[in-house]
């Protein structure tokens, strides 16, 4: 597939030397001060549900495709994630179950074509603001433990 250049933070140990030389294809087993650098190329992002993870595309405001862990492999919090995140709008969501290489493609398709409008829908977001809303509520706790 040539639509997209792909880079593709695998895992240690998951590197896929068969790949190596695939044009607009690049594997990390890891990666660290240069994800900022990864974040700020990417189009879109393909990821697993986690909380840190979404909530770092949320606030970062970067179109994704959520691929949950599945209940059998997880405590299910991956699952509940991606439906909340799906919901509001700011992912969109495929089961690993339902995962195969048309089904891959068509969303990952279908992300990048329609990418404004979850990008729209992260910037109404609640938490955009999420420094000023702390620092409120620990104000707020300070002058109700002054009365």
């Amino acid at each position: 597939m040539t639509d997209f250049q792909v880079i593709h933070i695998c895992g240690k140990d998951k590197i896929d030397n068969l790949l190596l030389n695939t044009t607009g294809y690049k594997q990390f087993e890891y990666v660290k001060a240069e994800l900022k650098d990864m974040f700020a190329l990417a189009d879109i992002v393909i990821s697993r549900a986690g909380a840190n993870a979404i909530c770092e595309l949320l606030a970062l405001k970067i179109p994704n495709l959520l691929i949950p862990l599945p209940a059998k492999s997880s405590r299910g919090d991956q699952i509940l994630n991606a439906e909340s995140f799906e919901a509001q709008g700011f992912s969109m969501v495929l089961k690993e179950e339902d995962l195969d290489d048309n089904t891959l493609l068509e969303k990952i398709h279908e992300l990048y074509f329609t990418k404004d409008t979850y990008i729209k829908n992260m910037n109404k977001s609640v938490t955009h603001d999420s420094i000023r809303t702390i620092a409120g509520l620990i104000e707020d706790t300070v002058a109700e433990s002054k009365k």
